[in-house]
């Protein structure tokens, strides 16, 4: 008990240093205003394409404005490295908010004038999102800046909890507004939020300019990932674990309508309870920050998995959603615990590269899973595809940490001295990086 109310004493005054943190204590409020833009835009840009799609294809062209807001990131990430690669953690938010500003605003001007055409829309879509993964990696660019190790799993954690709470609060907000106003401007308030990211963070870049030396050449991201096993080894299990998700996202909404015969509404509820768990999760992850983040790693991949098992095993209702919102609570502390792997991995002028590289692969595993969910659930059905993720899941986080065991074990056979075999160099920094 004591041991609890320690670990909690100290995450709270982690979170008051975070939030007094000059620069930060400016720029979160205008990425939490931001992320709930974000967050309504995963309604409206469905629906809007859904009205302008010519008739009979409308499920055509929502696939892929759905897709233009995502995948091209893993392409600018390769072909804008050399332009942006040097740029710190606030001037890389500022460009990827800036240019979604411009896209979505000429989305919504031309939406609500009534001259947005499929191609068009797409192709907008598509221009937006082209820096997204140097976004992201700008904001924990950032806080790896700005904060002490100790504190930057409580950094981390809040960057990764408005993106998670957007999918609670954004989605019901946009059903609202849509239907009141049309997608149109929902998706124009999308790129004012992106206005006052850009803006605010330009601010702070310009302001920190000359006090801050420009980061020296490096090595670019891709090679410097090749060049350390262990950020190699992180990006394939994250890989590897987006991907035993994506078909989550195909199967639940067959196994609500057609296997459970549920409505809309109870398919808003699932995914309304992992938000909630997912926020709530993503605000305690700075309690995990002195646990060995490889094994918090393990954990959570073997943990999800179990949570989906009551999807799989059963139709009725309550265990389901019971399931999904521990789901929500066990997955929440993912991004920033593995994030804080990163920010102590990489030399700090190769940090931004590294983190754009990592989504740039991320980022598209998801949507590959989702792609390969589409026949699975077709093949098999939602339910047993809902029990295939998660078993496949628990296997990945089991062989993992069959892995870290079998590596620890020789380090320790391969290890004399009592103090090296405590911390050897080997380990995938399950016991060599620890959070101070």
């Amino acid at each position: 008990m004591n041991d609890v109310r320690t670990g909690t004493r100290s995450w709270i005054a982690s979170v008051g240093r975070v939030m007094r943190q000059p620069v930060l204590r400016r720029v979160l409020p205008a990425m939490l205003v931001s992320a709930l833009g974000d967050g309504m835009s995963m309604v409206a840009v469905a629906w809007l394409a859904v009205q302008i799609a010519p008739p009979g294809q409308a499920g055509v062209w929502t696939g892929l404005a759905v897709a233009a807001y995502a995948l091209p990131a893993p392409v600018g990430a390769a072909l804008l490295a050399r332009f942006v690669r040097r740029f710190r953690g606030a001037q890389l938010v500022a460009v990827d908010a800036a240019l979604r500003a411009v896209a979505l605003g000429l989305v919504a001007i031309l939406a609500t004038a009534g001259l947005l055409n499929p191609i068009g829309y797409v192709a907008l879509l598509a221009v937006s999102s082209l820096l997204h993964a140097w976004g992201s990696a700008g904001a924990y660019t950032m806080v790896a800046e700005l904060l002490p190790d100790e504190d930057r799993v409580t950094g981390n954690a809040l960057l990764s909890t408005f993106t998670q709470g957007a999918v609670v609060v954004g989605p019901a907000l946009a059903g609202g507004l849509t239907a009141l106003v049309g997608p149109g401007w929902v998706i124009g308030a999308d790129a004012a939020s992106f206005a006052v990211l850009a803006a605010t963070c330009w601010a702070v870049a310009r302001r920190r300019a000359a006090s801050v030396q420009r980061p020296a050449r490096t090595a670019g991201g891709w090679r410097t990932i090749a060049g350390q096993p262990r950020l190699l080894g992180l990006i394939a299990v994250t890989c590897v674990f987006f991907f035993l998700y994506g078909p989550v996202e195909v199967a639940l909404p067959i196994h609500v309508a057609h296997e459970l015969h549920g409505s809309p509404g109870l398919l808003g509820l699932y995914w309304t309870v992992f938000g909630i768990g997912a926020t709530l999760g993503g605000l305690g992850a700075g309690l995990l920050r002195h646990r060995p983040p490889w094994l918090v790693v393990v954990g959570i991949i073997v943990g999800w998995g179990a949570a989906l098992l009551p999807l799989g095993l059963t139709d009725t209702v309550a265990p389901g959603l019971v399931g999904f919102a521990a789901g929500g609570l066990i997955y929440g502390p993912f991004t920033a615990i593995c994030t804080a792997l990163f920010q102590r991995g990489t030399p700090p002028e190769a940090l931004s590269s590294v983190l754009a590289a990592r989504s740039a692969l991320t980022i598209p595993s998801t949507a590959l899973g989702t792609l390969l969910g589409g026949p699975v659930v077709s093949a098999i059905g939602g339910r047993p595809t809902l029990l295939l993720s998660a078993l496949l899941t628990i296997a990945l986080g089991a062989s993992v940490a069959g892995v870290l065991g079998y590596r620890y074990r020789t380090a320790i056979g391969a290890t004399p001295s009592p103090a090296s075999a405590a911390a050897p160099s080997s380990l995938p920094a399950s016991a060599s990086v620890r959070a101070h």
